[in-house]
Formats: C-alpha cells, sequence, structure tokens
C-alpha cells in the first residue's frame, strides 16, 4: 500500500473513513478483497507470496493498513513480513497501545502502521518519527514516507478526500478520488533517492505502469453504530480494469453482526 488519505472524527456518526491505493508489481500474486478461509471475520485482499495484507477490517471492530517506506536499502535478509503487522492486529484482541508495544522495529523493513480497535486509532512507525503516537482527529494522508508529508500525492489525497466525503454517491466517490493520474509538477517534488524520472512516475496518487503501478484501491466506511462498507476495485497493467467489489457488515464490538 503506498497511499492511504483518512478522516479521523471519533465524535461523528461515521468517526473513520479511509480511501487508499495498493502500488506494487503487477506480477506478485494477490488475493481480492474477501473474507479469509482461515479466519473467516477478517476482511481484505491478501498477499500470496507472504500471506500478509496491506489493508484489512474485522468484524470485531478492528481495522489496520500498511505503507512502507521508500529507501534505497536491501531489505534484509530473513526480515519478516511487514504486510504479517496487519493480518495479525486483526486477527488479535490486544489495544494498538499493547500490540505496538509487542513489535521489535528493529526487524522490519521501513513501515508505518495504522491501526484502529473501534475505539482508538495509533500510528506506528519505525523510520522518522519512529515510535507509536495516537492519530489526532482531522483529515490525514500517507504514503511512502511521513504521516501528512508534503509530498503533492499526500496533499492532493488529503484535499481530494475533503471533497468526496461531501459526496452523496459513497465509497464510489472515495474510490474515484484514487484515480488519478496527473504527475507533480517537477519543482514539487521530493527527493527520497530514485532519481527524477521515477520521482515522476511514482507521484501521481493512481500510478500507471505496465510492470508496477496501482494494483487496488480501496474505500472504507467506517459508522459509530458499527455499520461498516468496504469496497475495492482492482487494476492490471497500464491501469487495465479487472474488477469490482463492495461488501458491507455490522461489528460485533458495537453491538451488532453481520
Amino acid at each position: 500500500m503506498c497511499l492511504i488519505a483518512f478522516a479521523w472524527q471519533p465524535d461523528q456518526a461515521r468517526p473513520l473513513v479511509v480511501a487508499a491505493n495498493r502500488d506494487e508489481f503487477h506480477d506478485r500474486p494477490a488475493a481480492a478483497m474477501d473474507w479469509w478461509d482461515d479466519a473467516p471475520d477478517i476482511l481484505g485482499g491478501r498477499d500470496l507470496r507472504a500471506g500478509g495484507t496491506w489493508l484489512g477490517s474485522s468484524r470485531r471492530g478492528r481495522f489496520a493498513a500498511l505503507t512502507n517506506y521508500r529507501e534505497m536499502q536491501q531489505t534484509a535478509e530473513g526480515a519478516p513480513s511487514r504486510g504479517a503487522l496487519v493480518a495479525d492486529f486483526l486477527r488479535g484482541s490486544l489495544s494498538p497501545r499493547d500490540y505496538a508495544a509487542g513489535v521489535d522495529l528493529e526487524r522490519y523493513a521501513g513501515f508505518s502502521l495504522l491501526m484502529f480497535d473501534g475505539r482508538e486509532f495509533w500510528f506506528l512507525a519505525n523510520r522518522e518519527s519512529a515510535g507509536l503516537q495516537r492519530i489526532e482527529p482531522g483529515l490525514h494522508a500517507l504514503s511512502n514516507g511521513a504521516l501528512d508529508s508534503p509530498w503533492p500525492k499526500v496533499r492532493r489525497a488529503r484535499e481530494a478526500l475533503d471533497a468526496a466525503m461531501g459526496s452523496d454517491r459513497g465509497t464510489a466517490a472515495l474510490l474515484d478520488m484514487m484515480g488519478q493520474t496527473a504527475p507533480a509538477e517537477d519543482a514539487a517534488l521530493p527527493d527520497t533517492g530514485v532519481g527524477i524520472e521515477l520521482e515522476r512516475f511514482l507521484s501521481p496518487i493512481f500510478i500507471r505502469g505496465e510492470n508496477y503501478g496501482t494494483r487496488a484501491s480501496t474505500a472504507l466506511r467506517w459508522g459509530a453504530d458499527g455499520r461498516v462498507e468496504m469496497a475495492e476495485r482492482r487494476f492490471g497493467p497500464d491501469g487495465e480494469a479487472l474488477g469490482e467489489s463492495r461488501i458491507e457488515f455490522r461489528s460485533e464490538s458495537q453491538g451488532g453482526s453481520r
């Protein structure tokens, strides 16, 4: 997952709204968003190579999502899968703070992890501003760097989310906003050490490429009454549309069931 825009408004009727893009190599196998066979209360896509996920929610009132850091060094041999951090949080029952306390940050390649347990929303990272912090109410965005970094795509995603939340089209508006393909101006690009051509290629909200690009867009709307809506659009090389799914359920932790 390479871009997540989210609104955290704990005192509102819909406290959590998320729009996200997963960017990955097209030849990395993945399963579409669905309920997991080996964990039937978890809903999300799945990385079929390492078994984890980039974003998911659960009937027990939990949500988590992860982005990787853009860094030049190779992942250390034997490093655990970062996608397992999301999957393990969704499977468990620990609060975000207690879960974070058990994560050995030094074992993993660079990551940022969002965790919501139906009550509290926290952010854990092992690079810039490493450690655990509570998410403040408001609109935020996260890409392959620090939370709310000044990257053009982060700013654009936050602004687009603000506009989409006023739409009566629900998850469709959130998915549409994540399809923007306009690149940033060169003068606004960050310098993450990958060179200007790659910075330019990675700068749109939606990345369209033959070998690497946006594989899935996901939208989530979480109601204070426990009703959850989650939708996913899937893409192949050069942005070819491959399918769309939408699932609604009620979080058991909020007094309901599917």
